[in-house]
């Protein structure tokens, strides 16, 4: 590869980690803006915290992990050690496409944003310590796995060993949905059933902000861009086509969603259009090159439809999602990656066949065995992960905690001020304190007024 070719290419991923950089404020918002006014502020700080905890582990060993040549050559995970502290990446192979720390910052960003997406499932209620050690365990223990499943292909030479998902089995999943949005998407689940029910239930705390809530799909939108687009790792044709099916999804996704509420419900929602949204960017982010245009309007189409209905799973089946992680990601991940084994044409940069398109029912039962696995193992290991936490140090607060907030029970701070500015007052943190939960409380006076279902079950 020319040196003109390696520069585009290193430009073009080094713009796509600066906008997956924007899905880190973009989550925030979004889960912050959707959760009660009292619990805002420990929200955002659950996705922060998850994001710079998992950022430390993929110095150390996450990034050998998931790249390191597989452990006994059976895919399931890499060396740990081979990369450890990433000292080996700081001079570049003669011929490499990209310079490794490129990559190293994509995935970076890719791990750090998969254990905040888990966080919204724990809304309102799980200790901010544990919250923090549950997510270096999770990445630790689930995610670097999967992703080397996912992400870590055999080099040319056969000299690095990668994952068994991406060489083994083969199966297509062009942007990493099975690794992220599959992976968290069960993870919240078992981490939900974990911590049981608010005291609420199953009436939840309303959206307090849904401008928030919008500004972060907008962002989300952006970082989502470069990270479908980089999939490849190439300014080229590929990453125009994926940035293309990216924004067609999307667009598809919200307009089922808010065509199906307004049939529904009688009215359509800002947050049905988030939720429309991030159900479609979750659904094409494995198919964003697998697929044609309209196909990717299809895959949209179909997230914003099913992911509707699967919002109310949580309420038939008596499990507390709070924010709908398992729905939107699971459910999303599980539409985007089935569909390719239907619509995948042989045109598109994964170079896949479908069965609409003569390819038989192989690549489907592809697609299947990637999802079951991940599921299984998923569940699983985040299951036992957050019993041993929570028999041991506990992870839920207590009651009294939950139902004052826990902004200001466990930070000593309120996303929202009446009156002067208490954080210069001259007087003491007890004081401080003090006020800030006596005004807070008296804008949370009658908790029924701030409780309504967030979605029609």
């Amino acid at each position: 590869m020319d040196t003109a070719a390696i520069a585009g290419n290193t430009a073009w991923v080094l713009t796509a980690v600066i906008a997956v950089a924007l899905m880190l404020p973009g989550l925030a918002l979004f889960y912050g803006g959707m959760v009660s006014r009292r619990t805002t502020m420990n929200m955002m700080l659950m996705v922060l915290g998850a994001f710079c905890v998992v950022g430390v582990l993929w110095v150390a060993f996450g990034y050998s992990a998931v790249f390191g040549t597989s452990i006994g050559g059976l895919g399931l995970l890499g060396n740990p050690l081979e990369y450890a502290g990433l000292g080996q990446l700081l001079t570049a192979p003669a011929d490499a496409a990209l310079p490794p720390l490129a990559l190293a910052a994509l995935h970076l960003m890719f791990a750090g944003l998969t254990a905040g997406i888990v966080a919204g499932a724990a809304a309102d209620r799980m200790k901010f310590s544990a919250w923090l050690v549950f997510a270096g365990l999770w990445a630790t223990l689930v995610y670097f796995p999967v992703a080397h499943w996912v992400f870590a292909f055999d080099s040319a030479d056969g000299a690095v060993q990668g994952g068994w998902i991406a060489n083994t089995l083969g199966a297509i999943d062009y942007a990493g949905s099975t690794a992220i949005h599959v992976n968290s998407g069960v993870a919240a689940l078992a981490l939900a059933l974990v911590l049981g029910r608010r005291r609420t239930w199953p009436v939840q705390p309303k959206a307090h902000n849904l401008p928030f809530t919008l500004l972060g799909v907008g962002l989300l939108f952006t970082g989502w861009i470069g990270f479908d687009g980089s999939g490849l790792g190439a300014a080229d044709n590929n990453a125009a086509v994926a940035v293309f099916n990216t924004v067609a999804a999307t667009c598809a996704g919200v307009c089922v969603w808010l065509l199906v509420e307004r049939i529904r419900d009688g009215h359509p929602t800002t947050l049905g259009a988030s939720s429309g949204a991030i159900a479609a960017l979750v659904a094409i982010t494995p198919s964003c090159g697998a697929v044609t245009p309209l196909g990717a309007l299809a895959i949209g189409a179909a997230a914003g439809a099913i992911c509707y209905f699967a919002v109310s799973l949580k309420y038939r089946l008596g499990f507390d999602d709070a924010l709908d992680v398992t729905a939107l990601h699971f459910i999303g991940g599980v539409v985007g990656g089935l569909l390719i084994g239907l619509i995948a044409t042989p045109e598109a940069p994964s170079g896949a066949t479908g069965l609409l398109y003569g390819g038989g029912f192989d690549l489907l039962g592809r697609q299947a065995i990637a999802i079951l696995a991940v599921f299984a193992y998923t569940f699983t290991v985040t299951w036992v992960l957050a019993t041993v936490l929570d028999r041991t140090m506990g992870i839920r607060v207590p009651a009294e905690v939950e139902a004052r907030g826990l902004d200001l029970a466990l930070h000593a701070e309120n996303a929202y001020e009446n009156g002067s500015d208490k954080a210069h007052s001259p007087r003491g943190h007890a004081e401080q304190l003090h006020d800030l939960e006596t005004t807070d409380l008296a804008v949370e006076a009658g908790v029924e007024e701030d409780l309504r279902p967030q979605r029609r079950p």
